[in-house]
């Protein structure tokens, strides 16, 4: 099942997709984002929506994040080795090795169609298609073997990061510290975390670790592979963060990017390009980058 916030007549509401395209149809479900239905229905495990809801073309609505305000947003680092590879570092080994977690302000957030802002303290913008999880559970200390049990669904994500910043001053760019909190800050810009273009029920993923994944710059194909290469599943991550956090429903768990970063060929996004990222079975997010430079 496919659930998706848009707006409608200058208000944020929720629905379902009973219809593909071209002649995508929405069946509305209520006011507001996704978050009372997670809330409400957790996992979607043998729910269907009641019928006699008011239906709209897709074309007629605005589509937005499936969550506007999720009380956490969280990203993985390092999470396939071709990419930890591709920008020079040596193979993790699992065996000794923690997810490395962070977590990005709820004003990253952006969703489908929506233009990425062109920041004024990088010129290095590059892209990372991951797969986006979304909790439906409240989860504290979840045994991995438990964790897809607290999934609501899945969606695209696409985690755009900052490669390099520049705040205007001179800084010690050799300091370790000052390198590891940009590379941080360069996750944490506005609309750097879009997500979409909806949320597919856990029930309809049969295996979260067996999803293909391609991202497009202006119709070039940049990035592909499969969330079978993760180093930490899903489950694992979800199990990993629960220790250190209580996990509630509509938190959003981005997983890692596979390889095919711009970081690895010196190649970054520049205004008006367009990204496409695709998963199977999860639909495209589709993106530009905005022509106009924030302040």
């Amino acid at each position: 099942m496919k659930l998706l916030t848009y707006r409608r007549d200058g208000a944020v509401r929720h629905g379902c997709l009973t219809a593909g395209s071209p002649d995508a149809l929405v069946t509305e479900l209520g006011d507001g984002d996704l978050l009372g239905l997670i809330e409400e229905h957790g996992d979607f495990a043998g729910w269907r929506p009641a019928s006699g809801g008011r239906t709209y073309r897709l074309s007629e609505l605005e589509p937005l994040a499936p969550l506007q305000r999720p009380g956490k947003l969280l990203g993985v680092a390092a999470n396939y080795q071709e990419h930890v590879t591709e920008l020079g570092a040596a193979r993790l080994d699992k065996a000794g090795l923690a997810p490395r977690l962070f977590l990005m302000p709820i004003t990253a957030l952006a969703g489908p169609g929506a233009e990425i802002p062109f920041p004024s303290v990088s010129e290095q913008i590059d892209w990372e298609a991951e797969l986006a999880v979304v909790l439906g559970r409240t989860a504290k200390d979840v045994a991995v073997e438990d964790a897809l049990g607290v999934v609501a669904g899945y969606a695209v994500g696409n985690d755009v990061s900052a490669r390099s910043v520049d705040y205007g001053y001179p800084r010690d760019t050799g300091d370790p510290a000052v390198g590891f909190f940009d590379w941080l800050a360069g996750k944490w810009l506005d609309g750097f975390a879009p997500i979409g273009p909806y949320l597919v029920t856990a029930g309809e993923v049969t295996d979260p670790q067996s999803l293909d994944i391609e991202l497009r710059v202006n119709g070039r194909i940049r990035q592909q592979g499969s969330t079978k290469e993760m180093i930490f599943t899903v489950a694992e991550l979800i199990s990993f963060a629960s220790r250190l956090m209580t996990l509630r429903p509509g938190d959003v768990l981005l997983t890692g990017t596979p390889s095919g970063v711009g970081a690895a060929s010196g190649e970054f996004l520049a205004p008006g390009d367009v990204m496409e990222v695709s998963i199977a079975g999860l639909g495209t997010l589709t993106n530009s980058v905005s022509r106009r430079r924030t302040p």
